[in-house]
């Protein structure tokens, strides 16, 4: 018989099984691409074949096994790849699959099942990394190491998902402990709704031209950079070739295969900037950063949409009920934040939720008591 902690990691691993099954299921549904989609199936089909696994595990020991009941992350990746498609999500899979990777490498009896967790975390985060580029056909043996090598970079690297849940949350907590410090002085609602309008405006205007000089700095790094590999290409290409086919070797493809690697891609003087771009630098010539004025637009609305929820209340009661339902508000959007964070971190929807709330309501709470003292001190 198993042991009572034993049996609580079975019936984890089986929830988690079934979790990923459903969340590779629906980005299956929503694909576009036939290819990924019948991988997505795949995947789906392999997740529940594992999940049999520990039923039968649990079943062996006489546990009951109830019907499964979906996480709060689950439905929220499911909710999100419906409204956004799978790209958007697809990162944060391919985060948790790289995470999870190793969960069943000291799991007696299961070495199957560990290598089968490695072996989709490579798969799903080739996807990530091949999304919008060539396919793997019509590649050579050594350019389809080489392209799978760097999957763990979109792994390591912040995604989209993760900036906006970022992003609003700096709007709400700034916002929020902005409001209880005027509000703890014991100002007139008038003038914390006020405040609280000028907080959100001005962090706005604030974050959005942070962001619109962040990626245009960055741009500008990129061509600066991109224009003097260019120019080692065209006067230095012998060695371009052989750091090419080093860094190749170093992604762990054979010698005299990543020479043949090199001396392929360097044929096409285009596509060695691009790989060289993307090997060396690190930078994809396409989007080079991406785009200033929409990185500070989005900036905006998403430091603007967390900061409306602490000052929202102001705009239709006053005094004590003002401050309790800002209160209230900023509950619900920090909840919501450590929701949403869930997804990054690997905790449960719960803890991320509870911790953001308790953290974000302890800064409020200073700042209030500080803003307790200033006024009395100043008045």
């Amino acid at each position: 018989m198993a042991s009572a902690q034993e049996l609580k990691r079975y019936r984890r691993n089986l929830a988690d099984e079934l979790d990923s099954a459903a969340v590779y299921d629906t980005l299956s549904a929503c694909e576009q691409d036939t290819r990924r989609r019948a991988i997505y199936a795949e995947l789906a089909a392999s997740e529940r074949e594992h999940a049999d696994i520990w039923r039968s595990k649990l079943a062996a020991n006489g546990v009951r096994v109830r019907t499964h009941r979906r996480s709060a992350k689950t439905r929220l990746l499911q909710t999100l790849t419906r409204a956004f498609g799978p790209s958007l999500v697809l990162p944060t899979v391919a985060a948790a699959e790289y995470a999870d990777r190793d969960r069943y490498a000291r799991e007696p009896g299961a070495e199957t099942l560990s290598a089968q967790e490695q072996e989709h975390a490579a798969i799903v985060q080739s996807i990530v990394e091949s999304k919008g580029a060539r396919g793997a056909r019509g590649r050579t043996k050594g350019e389809q190491i080489a392209a799978a090598e760097s999957w763990h970079k979109g792994a390591t690297r912040g995604n989209d998902l993760r900036a906006a849940v970022l992003g609003a949350n700096d709007g709400l907590v700034s916002n929020f402990c902005l409001i209880m410090g005027v509000a703890g002085a014991g100002s007139a609602s008038r003038t914390i709704l006020l405040t609280g309008l000028a907080g959100l405006v001005a962090g706005a205007c604030s974050m959005a031209l942070g962001e619109w000089l962040s990626v245009t700095n960055a741009r500008e790094l990129a061509r600066t950079q991109l224009a003097r590999e260019a120019d080692e290409l065209e006067h230095t290409p012998d060695a371009e070739r052989h750091e090419l086919a080093l860094i190749y070797q170093a992604k762990g493809v054979d010698a005299d295969e990543a020479r043949r690697v090199a001396a392929q891609i360097m044929r096409d003087k285009d596509e060695a900037l691009d790989t060289l771009a993307r090997e060396e630098l690190g930078i994809d010539p396409k989007e080079l950063g991406g785009n200033p004025w929409s990185a500070a637009a989005v900036s905006f609305c998403l430091f603007s949409l967390g900061a409306a929820f602490p000052t929202a209340a102001f705009l239709w009661a006053h005094g004590t009920a003002a401050i309790v339902q800002s209160v209230a508000l900023s509950a619900l959007g920090l909840a919501a934040v450590g929701v949403f964070t869930s997804l990054f971190n690997g905790r449960s929807a719960a803890f991320s939720a509870s911790r953001q709330i308790v953290i974000g309501l302890a800064a409020a709470a200073f700042t209030a008591g500080a803003g307790r003292l200033l006024g009395v001190s100043i008045s």
